[in-house]
This record gives C-alpha cells, sequence and structure tokens, in this order.
C-alpha cells in the first residue's frame, strides 16, 4: 500500500474507530499530506508510488529543515511532527510499517513565554473604564472587575448564572476544565459592581425570556459571548490608555501574579484559579522574579 492510500485508511480510522473531531481529524491529515508533498517533491517520485519503508529518519529531518526555512512556528513544527508519528503508529499497529522514522526525531525545542500581565494601577484603571451611566456599562465594569477579583476563565464567566452567584456571601461557583466545580470568592468592589448591574440586567432583558438565566447578557439580551468579552477589554484598555496588547486571559494572569506578590501561597492560588497540577501554576514564580529583579534594577545604586 502506498503512502498515498495509507492516508485515507488512517483518515477512517480517526473519523470511525477514534471518533476524532472533524476540525482535528483535518489538521492532523492536512499536517501527512504536506509530509507527502514534500517527499514528492524531494525524490521526484509521484506520491502514489511512495510506500512507508521508503521514508526513514533523514526525511522527515529534512521535511522539519524545510518547515523552519519556510518560517513556521516551532509550535506548528512540532505539531506536524506529532501527526507524522501517530500516522505511522498507526501504519505499524497494521501492519504497513516495519518502524516509526518519526520517532526518534526531536521536537523542536518551544520558547516559554511568560503570560502578560496587568501592573496593580493598570488593572485598576482597566477595571474601572466603563461608563457607569448605561446599562452595557454597568454590565462591563461588572464582568472586568469580577474577571480581576476571581481569576475565572473567560468560559468560565460566560457560562455563568444567576444560581451560581452569592451576591451576600461574595462568592462565585463555577465549572472549569473537566467539569471540576469550585467556588471562588471575590471582593467589595466586584460585588458593588455586580449589584449595580443586576437592575440593569432586568432593564436590558425588558421581558424577554432567556434560557439558562445568564449572568452577563449582549444587547439583544442573550447570553454574552467570549468574543464580546474581549471586545469589552480591547475598549477598556484604550479608555485605560494602557499601552500593550492584551487578551481577556491577562487579568486572569493579574489575578494570580498579585496574590503571589502579596504573599498568598501557590496552593491556593492553584485552587482559586481551578489549575489540576501545581507545575501550571508555578509559572508565576517567574513573573514574580522578574518583578523582583526590575524593582531591584531600578533601586539598587550597584545594579546597572
Amino acid at each position: 500500500m502506498s503512502l498515498a492510500e495509507a492516508l485515507g485508511a488512517w483518515d477512517r480510522h480517526l473519523a470511525d474507530e477514534r471518533a476524532v473531531s472533524p476540525h482535528t481529524r483535518k489538521a492532523y491529515v492536512d499536517d501527512v499530506g504536506r509530509f507527502l508533498e514534500f517527499l514528492s517533491a524531494f525524490s521526484g517520485e509521484e506520491p502514489g508510488s511512495i510506500e512507508p519503508g521508503d521514508v526513514d529518519a533523514l526525511a522527515v529531518r529534512s521535511w522539519l529543515a524545510s518547515l523552519r526555512s519556510g518560517g513556521q512556528a516551532r509550535t506548528s513544527i512540532g505539531r506536524r511532527l506529532s501527526a507524522l508519528r501517530t500516522f505511522f503508529t498507526f501504519l505499524q499497529r497494521e501492519g504497513l510499517a516495519e518502524g516509526n522514522p518519526a520517532r526518534g526525531v526531536a521536537t523542536p525545542r518551544t520558547d516559554k513565554n511568560l503570560p502578560v500581565t496587568l501592573s496593580v494601577v493598570e488593572a485598576a484603571a482597566v477595571v474601572e473604564a466603563p461608563a457607569s451611566d448605561t446599562e452595557l456599562g454597568l454590565r462591563d465594569r461588572a464582568l472586568l472587575e469580577l474577571l480581576y477579583a476571581t481569576g475565572l476563565r473567560v468560559s468560565e464567566l460566560v457560562g455563568l448564572s444567576l444560581p451560581d452567584v452569592d451576591l451576600p456571601g461574595r462568592q462565585v461557583r463555577t465549572l472549569g476544565k473537566g467539569r471540576k466545580e469550585r467556588i471562588v470568592p471575590f471582593g467589595e468592589k466586584a460585588a458593588e459592581a455586580l449589584a449595580a448591574w443586576l437592575p440593569a440586567r432586568l432593564a436590558l432583558l425588558r421581558g424577554r425570556r432567556v434560557r439558562g438565566e445568564p449572568l452577563f447578557l449582549n444587547a439583544r439580551g442573550g447570553r454574552l459571548t467570549d468574543r464580546s468579552v474581549r471586545r469589552v477589554l480591547d475598549q477598556a484598555l484604550s479608555a485605560a490608555e494602557v499601552a500593550r496588547h492584551a487578551s481577556p486571559h491577562a487579568l486572569r494572569h493579574s489575578f494570580a501574579t498579585h496574590l503571589l506578590s502579596a504573599g498568598a501561597d501557590l496552593r491556593t492560588i492553584q485552587e482559586l484559579l481551578g489549575h489540576a497540577s501545581l507545575a501550571t501554576t508555578q509559572k508565576y514564580t517567574h513573573l514574580d522574579v522578574e518583578r523582583l529583579m526590575e524593582v531591584y534594577r531600578k533601586a539598587h545604586p550597584k545594579a546597572e
């Protein structure tokens, strides 16, 4: 069987036996298809005449080198290599290949980019930027205050419904990754912003019935989306004159970093963020070290 025919069999296997989503399946097949195109151009052979035994580690490394020279990101190259490994694992299991030429090829190292965070002053300016004299302005202030006060993921925020919020107790219940429930407290400022938003929310509904009692509504009375939160933050960043690119996730990162700077322990921050592993939370220690080094460089007479 040629590699082109095997690719078709793998595609059917992913769809029928592995129940892989159409989007993921297409990405896998496209990645391996690009490798076949490279092999054809490299060897001068038609794709239909190339067999699994014709592929060795050198061919795989040559493909990765061509991707790097073409300017592809290391993360993209790593994903393509992973798809090729999975493809050849399938071929081995089906008895169509004796070995996996991609297994011994090292995955390109990716740069560890620290998450973007706002300073305490910047975060305060951003959450206080929305106008307080309109229904949507009150909504925007409440959702930004709640994001910064709880460190919720945006998907968790837009998934909140009225019963999830205990305003007197200043707590919110959310379902994180893996449908794992957690309770997160929030402060007085967020409580005040929510208390101001709730009457405006009723006015925005104007008698319309909405499924699930969403906490945050769009202008038409439906549940707010992740994309809408992105727009709200962009407008707040502009109004606060914060000259940096930041996503809604930046408020989550700022929440964790500011807690750590104030003396909160990593285990507590892990629970508040809903991280399954403490290792995920530990990236914020790097951010805090960076902040300390910046202060040191500015303040110590022998720093430079």
